[in-house]
């Protein structure tokens, strides 16, 4: 009688670790790389906490505490303790699949309601004359155009129309693109800029480098296009840095 070897079942898949299965998460809600590092640091601090204790087995008390820590022990800013909050309702909402309306109930710090500081035109150029190279140019470009500091910083050449006079805002806040004036004043130091980048990049490509971030896998999709000048930052570092994973 021939008996056959029965083939071994095959390995169940491992489930990813929790912060790897809320980091996959807000990835696919799109949310910007800075609130995915804070969610994330957020995760740990409250499993820390509790003593390293899962959070599907924690309740109402325990987020309650961990929140009233960070006022009372941790005397964190009212918009610190909220972030912790909406990072804890991510977690337990989008990841863990529990709809918890108890998480809606706790009191969390209220905004002081504080009048702004506002400088006078002469206040914002006297300022804006004593800066000067990069970061001068990069307050030029909030101050005229409205941009926030990360959208001027990742301000790509193929979104940036001298000759229009406008710029076009890529991914800004609420992962919306929209677009804004560019002042004339700064064409002439935008020019030089761009001379000066894009000499910056001849150089990295022709020793082997040259590649930037691209959104939404379109490296995989363009595999040459990381490399194309229109896709490169008008405000490059000055050495090699590695994009997100």
């Amino acid at each position: 009688m021939l008996l056959l070897a029965r083939e071994p079942d095959p390995v169940a898949p491992q489930q990813p670790r929790l912060l790897d299965q809320l980091r996959n998460r807000l990835r696919v809600k799109h949310y910007s790389i800075r609130t995915e590092k804070a969610y994330l640091d957020w995760a740990k601090r409250y499993i820390r906490f509790h003593r390293m204790r899962h959070p599907a087995d924690l309740g109402p008390k325990d987020v309650e505490a961990f929140l009233t820590h960070l006022a009372v022990a941790g005397n964190v800013a009212p918009s610190t303790q909220n972030q912790a909050k909406s990072a804890l309702l991510f977690l337990y909402g989008e990841v863990l699949g529990l709809q918890l309306p108890w998480l809606d109930d706790v009191v969390t710090a209220k905004q002081p309601r504080k009048l702004p500081v506002v400088l006078t035109r002469e206040e914002v150029r006297l300022l804006l004359d004593a800066m000067s190279g990069t970061p001068g140019l990069v307050a030029q470009l909030l101050y005229g155009s409205g941009m926030r500091i990360l959208e001027a910083l990742r301000l790509r050449v193929k979104d940036l129309e001298l000759a229009r006079g406008e710029l076009v805002v890529r991914d800004g806040k609420g992962a919306k693109d929209r677009i804004t004036v560019l002042p004339r004043s700064l064409v002439p130091a935008l020019e030089a800029q761009l001379a000066y980048a894009r000499g910056l990049h001849q150089r990295d490509v022709q020793a082997g480098h040259g590649r930037v971030y691209l959104p939404h896998a379109l490296d995989r999709k363009y595999p040459g296009a990381s490399r194309h000048w229109a896709w490169q930052y008008v405000l490059p570092a000055d050495s090699l840095s590695v994009g997100p994973a």
